[in-house]
């Protein structure tokens, strides 16, 4: 394997993660009756339409047939992803729903 397809590689391999790490987000939010969409725009309003969420989307179940999803295990994998601006976002709805 050259240089090229090692990096080529690499790419493709991060790629994938976030798309995981998308997909984990999105299904937290269906658990909790929050839409993905919208807990998205609050941390990066620029980016409304981000297709990647909305494929992510697509791939969600409902919340009774889905796994529960840990808020700490959200927080961990988005800030393995330095995703530090959704996070909070997260943080702020985790809040409100303990109140």
């Amino acid at each position: 394997m050259n240089a090229k397809e090692r990096e080529q590689r690499i790419i493709d391999s991060y790629r994938q993660d976030e798309h995981m790490m998308i997909l984990v987000f999105a299904q937290w939010c269906v658990n909790h009756d929050l839409d993905p969409a919208e807990v998205y725009c609050k941390a990066y309003p620029d980016q409304a339409d981000n297709p990647i969420l909305k494929q992510m989307s697509e791939l969600t179940v409902p919340k009774e047939e889905a796994g529960e999803i840990a808020d700490d295990t959200l927080l961990g994998v988005l800030s393995m992803f330095d995703n530090e601006d959704l996070a909070f976002v997260v943080t702020e709805e985790i809040a409100k729903r303990r109140k």
